[in-house]
């Protein structure tokens, strides 16, 4: 079992290695599959999500795999296959589902929000209950999990609330920001690395030992405070929706090779308990207030501080901008090194992000004194000597 385990996280790290800057998305659609849920990805055309998709069905040996993407003309038909004329004739209405999404354990389905009446009742049905009425008789699917894509949100009034609904996990993707990563990209050399691979048993056996991953009490006592803090704001996630995100979090536990759920792992159900895009900072507040430390909140703080400074210098390169970033990274270098002196366990995570604000302290401070002009050579020398650059997305 532990080769098993070992595997897990080979897959992981090769995903990682190959899609830049998609760490959360490949946790997440790994996370998905081993609890058997569905997870939806919104995000601009040309950001990996369908690649992503296939590369795990390509990993995962043994599996079937079904890939389709959804307009407003996809007949059921394209989806759970054609009817069958030999039937027909005797008067039984029967689809043929070979190939088709009836008969794949794991699903792919682009454009989802663009699925029409034809097919939404039927496709409700086969996505919650693993059901899949054909001639009138329920049919239990082999489905596993559906990755769903969109590139923006469905838009009120389409009908489209329960399908949206059917889909636990919620990541946005965007492009890559980082420029080394995007470099490493266009050089494409990650696409002839060897992928690791498991078969279809091994994860089925992964599933198994994902559902004897035990929770504690004090697991489900936070989730509870999580519930009402969410209500005094007007957000109600479902009890379904809360039900299911304990698998969520035992699939969390399990990629990180425990056998137990901590505190800590309930910061992924940000991306699960809002029902509105209006309500997700919201929602990540609130988990993450009760799923962090007080530490590790304040360094998320800061961080995110540092990265709003940072690309907001970026698009407006000013020297009065500048200026004004510079005093802001030193304020913020400040409260790290306060929070340093009082929380001497924590150096080593403080000091990861110590690093980073300095180095894009420094990237600021190059991109002020380029354009700057200078008496001698050897000043303009000596300063392009000192200097270095480091662009970090956190």
């Amino acid at each position: 079992m532990t080769h098993t385990f070992s595997k897990l996280e080979e897959i992981k790290s090769a995903l990682n290695a190959k899609f830049f800057e998609r760490e959360n998305v490949v946790e997440a659609i790994l996370i998905a599959i081993l609890a058997r849920q569905h997870m939806l990805m919104i995000g601009p055309a040309g950001t990996a999500k369908s690649a992503l998709s296939v590369e795990l069905a390509k990993i995962v040996h043994g599996t079937q795999y079904f890939q389709w993407m959804l307009t407003r003309f996809s007949t059921p038909e394209e989806v759970f296959g054609p009817l069958s004329l030999k039937d027909l004739e005797q008067g039984v209405y029967k689809r043929n589902t070979a190939t088709k999404m009836p008969e794949a354990n794991l699903v792919f389905l682009d454009e989802i929000f663009k699925a029409n009446s034809a097919i939404l009742n039927s496709l409700l049905t086969l996505i919650n209950e693993r059901l899949f009425y054909n001639n009138g008789a329920p049919v239990q699917v082999p489905l596993m999990s559906v990755i769903g894509a969109s590139n923006e949100y469905p838009e009120e009034g389409e009908g489209l609330e329960a399908l949206f609904d059917r889909f636990l996990l919620r990541f946005e993707v965007d492009y890559i920001v980082d420029e080394t990563n995007f470099v490493s990209m266009l050089k494409g050399s990650e696409q002839y690395q060897q992928m690791p691979s498991m078969t279809l048993d091994e994860l089925v056996q992964l599933q198994f030992f994902t559902d004897m991953v035990a929770i504690p009490d004090e697991v489900y006592e936070t989730l509870s405070k999580i519930r009402t803090e969410l209500r005094d704001e007007g957000i109600r996630p479902s009890d379904r929706r809360f039900k299911q995100s304990l698998s969520v979090l035992q699939a969390k536990a399990l990629i990180n090779q425990r056998h137990v759920v901590m505190i800590d792992d309930i910061v992924i159900l940000e991306n699960v308990l809002w029902e509105t895009v209006d309500q997700k900072d919201a929602v990540s507040f609130i988990v993450r207030s009760h799923a962090q430390d007080v530490v590790t909140r304040a360094l998320d703080s800061i961080q995110n501080e540092a990265n709003d400074v940072f690309n907001y210098m970026l698009q407006n390169n000013s020297t009065d901008v500048g200026m004004e970033a510079t005093q802001k990274m030193k304020a913020l270098v400040a409260d790290l090194n306060k929070l340093k002196k009082h929380n001497q366990s924590r150096d080593a995570d403080i000091d990861a992000l110590l690093y980073k604000v300095n180095s894009m302290h420094q990237e600021i401070l190059d991109s002020i004194l380029e354009p700057m002009d200078f008496d001698t050579p050897n000043e303009k020398k000596a300063l392009e000597k000192g200097s270095y650059g480091i662009f970090f997305k956190m």
